[in-house]
């Protein structure tokens, strides 16, 4: 019997509305047999959906999605299979969310400048299940006091960049998150290089020491897979891909909607010997 895993899912403990116990849960039903949680800096819903997993036949992995910057351009590495236990690991995570912490205490008072004056800090932070906070918990409670009539609205008045209340976060370079991810003995991953768009810099990323590329995505066409497949063989490079799940209620894919053959999880695993 095939086996398949969606290797790119967040929870409610960074911008999803899935609760960790939800993704394991929806995944059962639809028979996957390997989930991996990648929440934006944090790593706090592993356990909660590992526990959640203890008595059905699935495989929940660790993960992490990095954000980065080069270039100008924004680029996410995945992490997998790295040492949740790792103290530098820990720390540098726990930096990261601290700066998103301030980034949204200073969107908050930027909308308070715009005249959206009825929200607090605590509210942002009892949206979320972690202190990785982010523009979407902020964008939900613009839509529900009244300010904006769905999330897309959100960001194109407030939140966007070049938009009143945007602030910029902090984001480390793509070398130094798969120094980190490598660091704590796992697997890096450029996620979605077909949105990404910095195919030129992928050799770079190697001889940094990345893992792999993730090649099936949502909408991602079979040219563009093959096309990735080619850059894969090219460079030795682990494949991957997910859902990139974030919620019933948002417009992103559901989970499983990107399945993969459980291969890519035997060779992630065979890469990291």
């Amino acid at each position: 019997m095939d086996r398949f895993a969606d290797l790119h899912i967040h929870t409610n403990f960074s911008d999803s509305t899935y609760a960790p116990k939800d993704v394991v849960l929806e995944a059962d039903r639809i028979g996957l047999a390997c989930v991996a949680i990648t929440d934006h800096d944090t790593i706090d819903g592993i356990e909660p959906a590992r526990d959640a997993a203890q008595d059905m036949l699935l495989e929940v992995i660790p993960g992490v999605e990095l954000s980065c910057e080069q270039q100008g351009r924004d680029i996410h590495i995945l992490g997998y299979f790295f040492d949740i236990h790792d103290a530098t690991f820990n720390e540098q995570l726990a930096k990261f969310r601290n700066t998103r912490v301030e980034r949204v205490k200073k969107i908050i008072q930027k909308l308070r400048d715009q005249g959206v004056d009825n929200i607090t800090f605590d509210e942002v932070s009892d949206l979320a299940s972690s202190d990785a906070l982010g523009r979407p918990h902020l964008a939900q409670l613009l839509i529900d006091k009244g300010w904006v009539a769905d999330i897309r609205q959100a960001f194109n008045k407030y939140l966007g960049e070049n938009c009143p209340a945007y602030v910029p976060k902090f984001k480390q370079s793509p070398y130094e998150a798969i120094h980190l991810i490598r660091q704590a003995k796992g697997i890096a991953v450029l996620a979605h290089p077909m949105i990404t768009n910095v195919d030129e810099l992928i050799p770079s990323f190697v001889d940094a020491g990345l893992d792999g590329l993730e090649i099936y995505y949502p909408n991602a066409s079979k040219a563009v897979v093959q096309f990735y497949e080619g850059i894969a063989q090219k460079y030795h490079l682990v494949t991957t891909g997910g859902s990139d799940a974030h919620g019933e209620d948002r417009s992103h894919a559901r989970i499983g909607d990107i399945m993969v053959p459980y291969q890519c999880v035997e060779d992630m695993k065979k890469r990291l010997q």
